[in-house]
């Protein structure tokens, strides 16, 4: 391993340096997202059981006892609806905190995986003018001029790609999941809008 880390020279350290932050990005991110997933139509129902009984605080217990994006966004749907404040705006609001809680970091995984095939091919540059300069040098194209600068373009080229397809692999794995969150988003924010806009009418009445 040792010699296969020296024979890659400085460009096989730094892509390995991506390809570390790109496993910690991902790791983290995924957890993230993992945690933030529920059930959103056994939680809509739960809570619009409680408001139907008027149980203003058991619904808002139920929020925030819930982990992700969805709960908090009911409730502020919730306080606002208390406060006689307007609630779309305050779905919106935290629509947008939360979108971009959940976007953040993926922007480095994307760079990874366009950054270290490029890091490879420059590291298959050196190595390519150590090849030649070694066979400037031994006057000849000896088999010691030309292998130490050859392996070294081969190995960061291929460790480029070893890093870059499985940082683009991660980065869409992870913008799915977060696709999912938004659209469970658009779900729980329909169906408290929707059930709000009754449950006005119905007091009305």
């Amino acid at each position: 391993m040792l010699e296969f880390l020296r024979a890659g020279g400085p460009m096989l350290w730094l892509i390995i340096f991506f390809g570390l932050i790109g496993i910690y990005v991902f790791l983290e991110k995924f957890f993230q997202l993992r945690r933030n997933q529920v059930d959103v139509r056994e939680l809509v129902t739960g809570l619009v059981n409680n408001l139907k009984r008027d149980s203003m605080i058991e619904a808002i217990t139920l929020c925030d006892t819930t982990p992700g994006p969805v709960a908090k966004l009911l409730n502020a749907a919730i306080q606002a609806y208390q406060n006689e404040d307007d609630i779309k705006p305050a779905i919106e609001d935290i629509a947008k905190t939360e979108l971009n809680r959940l976007e953040s970091r993926l922007g480095i995984l994307s760079t990874i995986a366009n950054v270290a095939p490029l890091l490879g091919l420059l590291g298959t540059v050196v190595g390519m003018y150590h090849t030649f300069n070694g066979i400037t040098v031994s006057s000849g194209m000896s088999v010691a001029a030309l292998s130490g600068g050859v392996k070294e373009a081969l190995i960061t080229t291929a460790m480029g790609l070893c890093v870059a397809i499985p940082a683009h692999l991660a980065y869409n794995y992870l913008v799915t999941k977060v696709q999912s969150l938004c659209a469970d988003m658009e779900k729980a924010s329909s169906e408290i809008l929707y059930f709000f806009a009754h449950r006005k009418e119905e007091l009305k009445k």
